[in-house]
């Protein structure tokens, strides 16, 4: 049952026009757009989309002024914010134009900081069929549905920065 469930999510998750058109849009400059004005800390600090498919989403947020914590390192906050946007737009393109609507919001986040962030950081989420197999088994079962994600977050030198573990509590909307 278990393995019949998968086959039909991996069926759906590649390239339905829903999920297509979600990536096109974040990956335009209307995207940009959005953050600047829905999440403006983010697009201060460069917190920016780098690729968003069917495999993963990596984000990058710089060192620099705006970033930089009084140690000379990207703020923990800043290097947060762009792992859970590598795992939350995930979530949105699974869910994107859904009838009916679904909500979804971060119940736990966990970080373990490896090393100092004094240039680039990218992180990446590669949690895709996990996520949309949740959004699957809420629109099946009716009921608030978790999903455990991770981002790991590299140097320009591939180095390991952090490692985030965020749980996103998706549930789809009454009709």
């Amino acid at each position: 049952m278990a393995e019949i469930f998968r086959k039909k999510v991996q069926e759906k998750i590649f390239k339905t026009e829903q999920t297509e058109q979600f990536r096109k849009l974040v990956l335009s400059y209307k995207f940009n757009f959005y953050t600047l004005v829905k999440l403006p800390a983010a697009w201060f600090s460069g917190v920016r989309v780098a690729e968003l498919n069917y495999d993963q989403c990596a984000v990058t947020v710089p060192f620099k002024w705006f970033s930089q914590n009084p140690f000379r390192s990207t703020y923990f906050a800043c290097l947060a914010m762009a792992a859970e946007m590598s795992t939350g737009l995930l979530c949105m393109m699974a869910i994107h134009k859904e009838k009916p609507g679904f909500s979804m919001l971060v119940s736990d986040i966990r970080g373990n900081y490896v090393k100092k962030a004094t240039n680039v950081t990218t992180f990446v989420c590669k949690d895709v069929q996990k996520i949309f197999e949740t959004v699957e088994r809420a629109k099946i079962g009716g009921d608030g549905e978790t999903v455990k994600t991770e981002a790991v977050g590299r140097d320009r030198d591939g180095d390991l920065v952090a490692r985030f573990e965020i749980t996103w509590s998706i549930k789809q909307k009454s009709r």
